[in-house]
């Protein structure tokens, strides 16, 4: 889920970048009263995100331009598959056609790339998170796009939770000391999260009441002992070098989370074309 209002801003940015004083093709090529009308297909199998983010782009740039939503975000589509109908100004259409089409390739790009990871962990009880590892700007739609392929948002910003990480620790003199003073400022729904190598950091972190901990970086081995020792106290979220061929043993240690940004960051984007209606 998105703003709208939000989404807007980033459009008005994006079609700057993109049309600079002028679109000199659509400008010197295309009659003014000349009207087009286009489909946005799927050229290949793909879980669809930021359609809504590409028929607005078209209706930011020319409110007057008609758009028909065919495929809803989350949907896993067939090759050939139509995804949006869009209708008006043939100059408008043409100008905003590679913005469009460029937001919706990328985000798709990461739900289905989102999607295989979900696929690797059926039967199992592990939930796939992101990280903060987004591109600047475009977070917000990155995450949205995780939760398409059927992931879920692990923080949005610095402001959704406290994550409680090595240097923390080692500033704060040990984990105890970093959860107290966390506990004694922050708000009292706020979780707090802390981040352990080790499984003496483990014991430590539920003697000191975290609300999640984090297995960073640990062996398959450490993380069954870790969910042994827990026992369903506190969920554990596994973090640290995972992969897609890796994710399913994870998983099968008996985790609650696995988060990697390997979703967003390593997500080729998918093909998706605007062809003639």
């Amino acid at each position: 889920m998105f703003d709208l209002f939000t989404v807007n801003k980033l459009i008005d940015l994006w079609l700057a970048e993109d049309i600079g004083h002028g679109d000199l093709t659509a400008l010197s090529m295309i009659d003014a009263d000349a009207r087009a009308a286009f489909h946005m297909n799927a050229r290949e199998p793909l879980s669809l995100a930021g359609i809504d983010v590409a028929a607005a782009c078209f209706k930011r740039y020319d409110p007057t331009v008609e758009t028909e939503i065919a495929v809803q975000d989350g949907t896993r589509v067939k090759a050939k598959t139509l995804l949006l109908k869009v209708k008006g100004s043939a100059r408008s259409l043409l100008t905003v056609e590679r913005t469009a089409l460029n937001i919706v390739q990328h985000l798709s790009g990461i739900a289905t790339e989102t999607a295989r990871w979900m696929d690797l962990l059926k039967g199992t009880k592990a939930q796939l998170i992101d990280t903060r590892k987004t591109t600047p700007g475009l977070r917000m739609l990155e995450k949205h796009a995780v939760t398409c392929g059927g992931g879920a948002n692990h923080r949005l910003g610095l402001d959704g939770g406290v994550m409680i990480k090595d240097n923390h620790i080692a500033v704060a003199g040990s984990i105890t000391k970093a959860i107290e003073r966390a506990r004694s400022r922050v708000p009292g729904l706020i979780k707090i999260e802390c981040e352990c190598d080790r499984l003496e950091q483990v014991h430590e972190a539920v003697a000191a009441k975290a609300d999640i901990i984090m297995l960073d970086n640990m062996t398959l081995d450490a993380m069954r002992e870790a969910v042994k020792f827990v026992a369903g106290r506190i969920p554990l979220e596994a973090s640290g070098g995972v992969k897609i061929d890796t994710v399913r043993a994870i998983a099968e240690t008996g985790v609650d989370y696995i988060s990697s940004s390997k979703m967003i960051q390593s997500s080729p984007a998918v093909d998706i074309g605007l062809d003639e209606a």
